[in-house]
């Protein structure tokens, strides 16, 4: 294989901050920025979620979670409520005003998926969807060696640079 063909982070990056300035511009109107996007989007899948489940949820970091979500909060899109089950965490809950623009907000996630998918039949569409999972959770388990102190983290012997 040709040496663009290992250049994975960046491709990804390519993807991501293509797509974080699609979105940008997408919803420049409801003055919600791209790095909140995302966290509504999760709570469109879970309202009602902790913190720390949008973390996990995401594989976000908690500060940048809590930031997020405050500045939502100040925006008026969610409320965090104290839980009455743990008086020390919080779920967190869109508002009407986040509901108003669910449809938006996910069709404008669905056009950028459909823009990204162009020319791909469904079967490479398939085939890319399980190697981006797969991908996920092979960055997730490093990721976690990171967090217990492990940081001799070795792939295949690729180089993915």
């Amino acid at each position: 294989m040709s040496e663009h063909r290992y250049s994975i982070p960046r491709w990804m990056s390519i993807l991501y901050r293509t797509g974080q300035m699609y979105l940008a511009a997408r919803f420049e109107h409801l003055d919600i920025g791209k790095g909140q996007l995302i966290f509504l989007n999760a709570l469109y899948r879970q309202d009602g979620m902790t913190q720390e489940e949008i973390s996990y949820d995401l594989r976000i970091d908690k500060g940048t979670t809590a930031k997020a979500l405050k500045k939502l909060e100040e925006q008026g899109y969610i409320v965090r409520l104290v839980r009455a089950n743990d008086k020390r965490s919080y779920s967190v809950h869109l508002t009407e005003k986040a509901l108003a623009i669910q449809d938006e907000v996910r069709q404008g996630f669905a056009e950028w998926r459909s823009l990204l998918l162009q020319g791909l039949s469904e079967e490479e569409q398939e085939r890319m969807l399980d190697s981006l999972e797969k991908m996920g959770r092979n960055a997730a388990e490093v990721a976690a060696k990171f967090r217990e102190g492990d940081r001799q983290v070795t792939g295949g012997g690729t180089d993915i640079s």
